[in-house]
């Protein structure tokens, strides 16, 4: 992967229809393994601060536990109101039964308006 900061850990530590959270480059992730692959998304929901990976998963529909509001796990987009910005994703490979995750740090600079 690049100079991003990244994770490994063991995919068999990740089961079919599961989530896992873990924190890398300043931000939360939610780890999503469903039948069509392993996927990382931002963990926060794009409408109200609640962390996914407290909701549910269903197929590659990502639930948020707030309000409903559900994302495709993989490519972010929104699928059920009420939200209406995507997930960010995040690049990730599996590599000798091993998920290899690499994040964009979250800027660290003040917002100037």
């Amino acid at each position: 992967m690049s100079n991003s900061p990244s994770l490994s850990i063991p995919l068999a530590e990740l089961g079919v229809g599961t989530m896992r959270a873990c924190a890398l480059g300043g931000r939360e992730i939610v780890l999503c393994r469903t039948k069509e692959g392993v996927f990382a998304l931002d963990n926060i929901c794009t409408h109200a601060y609640a962390r996914l990976n407290e909701g549910r998963l269903r197929g590659t529909r990502l639930i948020c536990p707030l309000h409903g509001a559900s994302f495709d796990v993989r490519d972010g987009r929104v699928l059920g109101a009420p939200a209406t910005r995507p997930l960010a994703t995040h690049a990730l490979q599996v590599i000798d039964d091993r998920i290899e995750i690499s994040v964009t740090p979250v800027d660290s600079k003040p917002l100037t308006l």
